[in-house]
């Protein structure tokens, strides 16, 4: 079992006062990770599934009196797939307020969100976290950082899906299937999609422009859709934890680019199963988006498993000077361009450096990329 790096803070969070909400894609691993904490927390622990019909039934009409019931004298209870469960933030508000004593862990998927069934009900009464597919520095931990780094090009390509890090060489048939089985049924159960056919080719322009700024405008015209149609598919695929948006950084320069975005996915596995490109890295032409992908999606993940905030950007003027990514950490703006060849230096724009003082800036390529994914990679 490969150590996920969230386990010791969901251990911090046992018994603390609050429910804690585990939240991400199917097939992350999110079941796996709260059994490994229940069995070893040593308690008594009930488990209710929501994927059983019996269980939604039985959870329709439930009060206090029930749930005590149900848990007995248990100290733990774990609600599975609890996106399937109607109401399920004011049922989970009766355990938190009359039975504070029992140690509430909800997993769900991204549907459990979609259908915003938790935010306002338990407000101020959760540890919500999100978990990711696996992470660089988690298997690091497992192989170290030689055989790991040897597998990179293959990472690039097929991502950090549990199952497709753990099965080769049946990675694309397994990605296949994520994306047809799992990847849209919450999106397309929740999200209200009438027509499926547009949100994949809206998902397909969006890898082919991949590291690229879009705009919803052009995004409409390659799959008929209007502006506001195209934003709220976005967003809903945002939440469902398949793609993330990174705004421009606009505050000193008239010329700063203001409205658009960038858009990444979560996995280079699953935005290459959407355009079923698998051919080895050396041999493709997008390495540089896969690269950036790599890249801002590991530094995602280091920086919501070891709790820091910052605020991430790219920047970009009018005139086309252009920045991959800024993160702005402590009151500095710390600037970043990817390349993918070490031979290539990158030249950082003198008006960025003027504009923001407070700067420091670096080059990211395969031969440092693991200082960059590290909690401080100025250290």
């Amino acid at each position: 079992m490969i150590a996920r790096i969230i386990y010791s803070t969901l251990q911090d969070r046992l018994f603390s006062g609050k429910a804690i909400v585990l939240t991400g894609p199917r097939q992350v691993g999110k079941t796996t990770l709260i059994r490994q904490l229940t069995e070893q927390e040593g308690r008594d622990t009930v488990w209710l599934n929501g994927d059983d019909p019996e269980t939604r039934n039985l959870l329709a009409d439930v009060n206090v009196a029930l749930w005590r019931r149900l848990i007995g004298g248990a100290s733990i209870l774990v609600l599975d797939e609890a996106q399937r469960i109607p109401d399920i933030g004011i049922k989970l508000k009766l355990i938190t307020d009359q039975l504070s004593q029992v140690q509430l862990i909800v997993s769900g998927s991204s549907a459990l969100e979609l259908a915003g069934g938790i935010s306002e009900p338990l407000t101020g009464r959760m540890w919500h976290y999100h978990l990711y597919p696996l992470s660089f520095a988690e298997l690091e931990n497992e192989n170290g950082l030689a055989a790991e780094h040897g597998q990179l090009a293959t990472r690039l390509v097929y991502g950090y899906y549990p199952d497709v890090v753990t099965h080769s060489p049946d990675e694309r048939e397994l990605l296949a299937g994520l994306t047809d089985n799992y990847l849209f049924k919450d999106v397309l159960s929740y999200g209200g999609i009438r027509k499926p056919e547009k949100l994949v080719k809206l998902l397909q322009a969006l890898a082919y422009q991949l590291g690229s700024e879009v705009s919803y405008h052009e995004l409409g015209q390659i799959v008929d859709l209007d502006n506001q149609t195209v934003e709220s598919y976005i967003q809903l695929l945002e939440r469902a934890f398949v793609i993330y948006r990174l705004p421009p950084l606009s505050r000193n320069l008239r010329k700063e680019l203001k409205t658009k975005r960038k858009i990444y996915f979560y996995d280079n596995g699953i935005r290459n199963a959407i355009i079923s490109q698998f051919q080895p890295f050396d041999l493709r032409q997008d390495k540089g988006p896969l690269w950036e992908n790599f890249l801002l999606t590991e530094r995602l993940k280091t920086l919501h498993y070891n709790r820091l905030y910052a605020n991430r950007f790219f920047w970009r003027t009018k005139d086309g000077q252009e920045i991959d990514y800024v993160e702005e950490r402590d009151g500095c703006m710390w600037a970043y361009e990817f390349k993918w060849s070490p031979k290539r230096q990158a030249t950082f724009s003198a008006s960025f450096l003027n504009a923001y003082p407070e700067h420091a800036t670096r080059t990211i390529n395969p031969t440092n990329y693991f200082d960059f994914l590290s909690p401080h990679p100025e250290d």
